[in-house]
């Protein structure tokens, strides 16, 4: 994709042999990864963990063959209680509060094994009381608020505070992706498609953007072909104010990226959509 001009968000692979000798050793590359990030620091011009200039990535899966919704997905990784407060500043602290409530939520259910419904019945409660229909919609000290109990969750259903420690997040978080190769979905979707258990996944550690940053800022899925007939078109679904999750979750309806809705990409966000558009080949 960066060879063919599309822009992507900077950082690097770990590789599938890395994961076979996860599976073999139960050891992570680790050093590997410190130099890695180290070079990704200096590449965006963020530091890890430092509280006044954060930089926060995202830990996904990447296997040879396509597995939608069967590996984890970690994002926002490298947020605690100082570099939210960095974060803030920078960008707004309904913004950063939002994406530490997030945060909190997939670390706990990925990498804690905390069932996500523990989390999701916190925010749905606020958002009944606040009259609400998504996280985007609550205000600053109700996500503050949200933070703290999720925090309560956790250290009540696992004996332990949340991890502040950033390099812990990060190693911990690769951990639990390379581990999802091997969860029951994910076993039980290769082998219905016949895919090799052999294989593995990589796992990619890359600078975050932000779809959720506000009502110009979005996150989806597209295509530049319609996958049903090949079609050369743009295709996919989206969502305003949101990170990745929201679109494949089932708690939100995605809205259409084109079409005759007065609510699709090409409507509410023309310039994002031109700019896709680009892309179409």
């Amino acid at each position: 994709m960066c060879n063919m001009g599309i822009p992507v968000p900077p950082g690097f692979t770990i590789s599938t042999l890395a994961c076979k000798m996860y599976y073999q050793h139960k050891k992570l590359p680790d050093d590997k990864i410190k130099e890695h990030m180290v070079m990704l620091e200096d590449d965006i011009g963020r530091k890890f963990g430092n509280p006044s200039n954060p930089l926060l990535v995202s830990i996904r899966s990447g296997s040879v063959n396509s597995m939608p919704g069967m590996l984890d997905t970690i994002l926002n990784v490298g947020l605690n209680d100082e570099t939210v407060v960095g974060l803030a500043q920078k960008s707004g602290e309904r913004f950063a509060y939002d994406s530490y409530c997030r945060f909190i939520t997939m670390y706990s259910n990925v990498v804690l094994q905390l069932d996500h419904h523990l989390f999701q019945s916190v925010i749905d409660d606020a958002q009944r009381e606040n009259r609400v229909k998504s996280l985007a919609d609550l205000d600053v000290s109700t996500l503050k608020r949200i933070v703290h109990d999720f925090k309560d969750i956790v250290h009540k259903n696992t004996g332990k505070h949340f991890p502040q420690n950033v390099e812990e997040q990060l190693l911990s978080s690769v951990d639990a992706v390379f581990a999802s190769w091997k969860n029951d979905r994910a076993v039980s979707y290769r082998r219905i498609h016949n895919i090799s258990e052999d294989l593995g996944t990589a796992v990619n550690v890359q600078a975050m953007v932000f779809g959720n940053l506000n009502n110009n800022s979005a996150t989806g899925v597209i295509f530049t072909r319609n996958p049903s007939t090949g079609e050369k078109r743009c295709f996919g679904e989206f969502l305003v104010n949101a990170q990745g999750e929201d679109v494949v979750s089932g708690v939100y309806t995605p809205l259409s990226v084109n079409g005759t809705s007065e609510s699709t990409m090409e409507k509410l966000i023309p310039d994002v959509y031109r700019e896709l558009c680009k892309f179409w080949y």
